[in-house]
């Protein structure tokens, strides 16, 4: 791709002399439009560093101002987001860069200036483009007058935001790279053989193909009856029944719900028994008089034995989480409520919470809210400036009190504490009444869901983990069909999309009274409503109650508020495969498994690459504090706005909420790095310490092979000494010459007591034909030969004249009396000839 313009920094702020200042009222005149340098130049792309695995340019416009910044860059439109890239920088402006998915509506504006009295308006009007996104922001950029480029722009997103069919989003283009999972189908098998106690069996993909997966404990069994979804087509093919229940009764009681949604069981708990269950709203009608035996069975089976010894039945509540106003008027359109007399030892309980509509009208008003009393809004002022006082309207008392009226007007935080009052009223009564519970709305697929999914979340420690929270997301949210394409906005397997609403809206700029007094805004596009449509935050209400569990307990989760964000946003963004399509039939039938890649995956990825200090893990997660379920009390289910995410783009500096845990998480860094690098000390320590016994060990040998040899030499100088005597008590001489010979004479006469010992009787010769005369002189010069065994002169003087060799000339060492001697002499080689008069015996060595 075409590198993009060297780095130019154009501020929408840059004036001189001779430029033309735009002289209207109210925050848009701080933009300079005339000052933007024109640009006339071919379409480009922005440079492969800046773009994803298979994302390519579509269009981009130069000079474009991104109006909540007052940053001057280049927009561009890819197959997966639109993308902001700062002309000062040269670097992505994350403000300014959204996905495609998570663009809830645009449109075009228009704003022109209000003139002085009596003045003509000469100034150019200014030409808008107004992102509402489904992740809080409310983005605004400005195009140069007089040119195409947000003509360019719009088209491009009413081709790419609007997909006409699933297979034209980013994810598919994407394919499924290094980030595949194993099949879905296998992981929630073994969610449920988990549930079931036979965690001892693991689920593959023939058990799948074969429906081999039917496997049941003393009260519970999973069923293979909706294996072809023939049943229900928006629930999971395999599902928890009672065991008493057979599968002709199950496909009976699914003609009594809505949509055949029957009750099935989504949790067990491993110690009293009890059920967590979850269906659609019975077919009562009007008259709340229709009954279905079949019906009624099943959900009397929930009902099971108390394990109490007294064979009593558990109480059974049936949770409605609708408003009753609401179960009543379903009534007329053939839904309703179940009646406590025709359910067997039950209890109906409605919880109020409002439906989709209600919940997306809300998170519009909380986005106007932040947007309009931030710090810097997507009108490009700070709120603190706003009013010509502060953000409160002049800092007067009662406009402070209006402000804060309006965040409780939008009845986002009330309807967080609904679903979590509701999850935690069904906890207390799993764990503390050992009752089951069976929750259920109109549908099933909502308001259940969020219930259903958040009691799990307080009652089992094992959801609160990496892997626990990615298995109760793909049971109670993926496999019971929440319907994600229509609730995100996505298209869906059938062909059809979200009619993207592309005009004012409660959260754009026009219906604010604080902006209107800066010009007159004029939307190009027609008023619609999201009433005609099925998008709701329904799913992000849901992330939005978990950081506040998180926030209450913050030693009882494995992972963090910064993990839940990007969660979300992955999930927003439809980047990946796992969250489209309405069921798990459309998913397999757009084989999402085999085409996208899987963010669980991704996620996995990411943490793989830091380890334990990764952002994605929760500092304070101590798995032994919080082994067993949480029960926050009532005073405790005060929510507040989630800063992470819903102060990120209107209040950046206080939405770093997690500022404590950002330098936590920096100290648990460097502590880390203080233990690698004591291992490293530690090890090398034991390096040395290995060395250090090696040399003492070398050390004591040489110390005793030094004794040795001193012994071997206090020998060798005792047996020399005792030679030289022995050859002197012969009456030798010894003689030494200067190249190592010696030479021994021996005296014909000697005198004495030696005279004596030096006579022998005669003895012939070897060959029997000459003796020795007594009286004949004896004189003998004897070389010494060297030998490697001693090189001694004395010790080669005894091997010359060893008198205890054999005739053959062998010497008798170690068996001859010198070896009492420690001699170390292998022979000597003499002429017995010249001695044949002389006497040594072994005697004489002994005695030395």
């Amino acid at each position: 791709m075409a590198a993009l313009r060297p780095p130019r920094s154009v501020s929408s702020r840059d004036s001189s002399d001779g430029s033309e200042r735009l002289d209207g009222a109210g925050s848009w005149d701080a933009l300079e439009w005339t000052k933007i340098e024109p640009v006339t130049r071919s379409v480009s792309h922005v440079n492969s560093e800046f773009l994803l695995e298979a994302e390519r340019v579509i269009e981009e416009g130069h000079g474009v101002v991104l109006v909540n910044r007052d940053e001057a860059g280049t927009l561009f439109v890819t197959n997966f987001r639109l993308l902001f890239l700062s002309d000062g920088t040269r670097n992505i402006v994350p403000l300014g860069t959204i996905p495609l998915a998570t663009i809830e509506k645009f449109n075009k504006m228009v704003v022109k200036n209000q003139s002085a009295p009596r003045q003509i308006d000469r100034s150019p009007t200014r030409r808008l483009l107004q992102i509402i996104g489904k992740d809080m922001r409310i983005i605004v950029f400005g195009f140069r007058p007089r040119t195409k480029q947000r003509r360019v722009i719009f088209d491009a997103l009413l081709r790419c935001a609007k997909p006409a069919r699933i297979w034209d989003l980013y994810a598919f283009t994407c394919g499924p790279s290094k980030f595949s999972k194993p099949n879905s189908k296998v992981r929630l098998l073994n969610e449920y053989f988990r549930l079931l106690g036979k965690d001892s069996h693991c689920a593959s993909v023939s058990m799948v193909e074969e429906g081999s997966f039917t496997l049941s404990n003393d009260l519970w069994r999973i069923s293979n009856t909706n294996s072809n979804y023939t049943v229900c087509s928006s629930y999971p093919f395999a599902l928890i029944v009672p065991k008493s229940i057979s599968d002709e009764e199950v496909i009976q009681a699914s003609t009594f719900r809505a949509r055949c949604r029957i009750p099935v069981v989504s949790w067990c708990h491993p110690g009293n028994g009890a059920v967590l269950a979850r269906s659609a709203q019975p077919l009562v009608g009007l008259m709340m008089n229709m009954r279905s035996n079949a019906d009624e069975k099943l959900v009397a089976s929930l009902c099971t034995q108390l394990v109490d010894g007294k064979g009593s039945r558990r109480k059974l509540y049936i949770a409605d989480a609708r408003p009753r106003k609401n179960a009543l008027a379903n009534g007329a359109m053939g839904g309703g409520s179940e009646s406590s007399s025709n359910y067997f030892h039950s209890e109906i309980v409605f919880f109020g919470i409002d439906n989709i509509h209600a919940m997306r009208e809300s998170f519009a008003r909380l986005r106007d809210y932040l947007d309009t009393h931030g710090a810097t809004s997507s009108d490009g002022m700070s709120s603190f400036l706003r009013h010509g006082g502060s953000t409160w309207g002049g800092g007067n008392l009662s406009s402070m009190s209006a402000s804060v009226s309006t965040l409780g007007d939008s009845g986002w935080l009330i309807h967080v504490q609904s679903v979590l009052a509701g999850s935690a009223w069904i906890t207390a009564r799993i764990a503390l009444e050992s009752a089951s519970v069976l929750v259920h709305c109109s549908d099933g697929w909502d308001r259940t869901s969020q219930l259903v999914s958040l009691a799990n979340l307080m009652l089992d420690p094992y959801y609160r983990t990496f892997a626990g929270f990615q298995a109760l997301v793909e049971k109670d949210w993926l496999a019971f069909g929440h319907p994600f394409s229509d609730r995100i906005g996505m298209p869906s397997v059938s062909g059809t999309s979200f009619d993207l609403n592309r005009q004012s809206s409660t959260g754009n700029l026009s219906s604010s009274p604080v902006r209107q007094s800066s010009g007159s805004f004029t939307p190009q596009t027609s008023n619609t409503s999201h009433a005609q449509n099925n998008y709701s935050p329904i799913y992000l209400q849901w992330v939005d109650c978990v950081s506040q569990l998180l926030r209450m307990y913050p030693f009882a989760f494995e992972f963090s508020s910064t993990f839940l964000v990007d969660f979300l946003d992955c999930v927003l963004s439809c980047r990946f495969g796992n969250f489209l399509c309405n069921s798990e039939e459309e998913r397999e039938k757009c084989g999402i498994h085999e085409a996208c890649g899987c963010l669980w995956a991704y996620f996995a990825d990411l943490r793989s690459l830091e380890g334990s200090s990764h952002a994605h893990y929760n500092l304070f997660y101590d798995p032994l504090k919080h082994n067993g379920p949480i029960f926050p009390p009532a005073a405790a289910l005060a929510p507040t706005l989630w800063p992470q995410f819903n102060l990120r783009w209107g209040c950046p500096s206080e939405s770093q909420a997690g500022e404590l845990e950002a330098e936590s998480r920096s100290m648990a860094i460097k502590f880390s790095e203080l233990l690698k690098a004591k291992e490293a000390a530690e090890m090398k320590a034991k390096e040395y310490s290995v060395a250090m016994e090696t040399l003492e060990a070398e050390l004591r040998n040489e110390k005793r092979l030094s004794s040795s040899a001193m012994n071997l030499a206090q020998r060798a100088s005792k047996e020399s000494a005792a030679i030289k005597r022995a050859i002197l008590s012969l009456g030798c001489r010894v003689n030494y010459t200067s190249n190592g010979d010696c030479t021994v004479d021996v005296e014909s006469n000697p005198t004495g007591s030696q005279e004596k010992s030096m006579q022998s009787p005669p003895r012939k010769e070897s060959d029997g034909t000459k003796e020795r005369d007594d009286n004949s002189d004896l004189s003998v010069s004897v070389t010494v030969v060297s030998d490697d065994v001693s090189s001694s002169p004395l010790g080669q003087v005894c091997e010359t004249l060893c008198p205890l060799r054999t005739r053959d000339g062998s010497c008798q060492w170690p068996s001859a009396g010198c070896a009492q001697l420690g001699s170390q002499f292998v022979g000597l080689k003499a002429n017995f000839d010249a001695f044949d008069h002389l006497s040594i015996y072994d005697s004489y060595f002994e005695s030395n």
